[in-house]
């Protein structure tokens, strides 16, 4: 099976008017996410932000987790955030798989819009078993990825949809889902 990456990418990313900003990371997120990762087989989690507080805050997370009576009290939770790593730009979580694996992944890209050639999940899924990778999965916060992410990506998976015309996951159930069709058992 291909190694998977995934990328919680918090710039540059849209907000409700679609104009690019920087979203802020919480802490939900990157626990869940990294427990998600952690259970399909992903090989690390990137987050990507280039506010200098922001990754400050996710170190405190990790070391809270990882270390002293926390660790002790869950270490399933330290384990899961094993996985994070932190990077400015996405390009840097690219750079990161590339040194790590000898390739640069394939970037997918997710999306909560209809997109022109979209993949199916069932096509990734095929990839994924098939060849030898690396793929990095792309997750955007706030309200999705800017377009320059979507238009670089080689792939953009088709949105999750339910029977209702609401379709506004949050990122970590969205998360989730993804890996499950993509890594999960049948």
């Amino acid at each position: 099976m291909a190694d998977l990456y995934v990328a919680l990418l918090h710039h540059p990313v849209q907000d409700k008017y679609g104009n690019v900003v920087t979203s802020s990371v919480t802490n939900i997120d990157v626990h869940d996410l990294a427990r998600s990762c952690r259970t399909y087989g992903v090989s690390a989690l990137y987050v990507v932000t280039p506010v200098d507080a922001l990754r400050g805050l996710v170190r405190r997370i990790m070391r809270h987790w990882e270390q002293g009576q926390a660790r002790d009290y869950n270490p399933t939770r330290a384990e899961a955030l094993g996985l994070v790593r932190l990077e400015r730009t996405l390009e840097g979580a690219e750079i990161d798989v590339e040194r790590t694996t000898g390739r640069l992944p394939t970037l997918v890209a997710t999306s909560a819009r209809v997109q022109a050639g979209t993949a199916s999940y069932g096509d990734l899924r095929a990839r994924l078993e098939g060849d030898g990778g690396p793929y990095l999965l792309v997750l955007g916060t706030s309200w999705g990825l800017a377009e320059e992410v979507i238009e670089r990506s080689a792939h953009v998976l088709e949105p999750l949809a339910g029977p209702t015309d609401y379709n506004h996951l949050s990122v970590r159930a969205a998360g989730a889902v993804i890996l499950d069709r993509l890594r999960g058992t049948r």
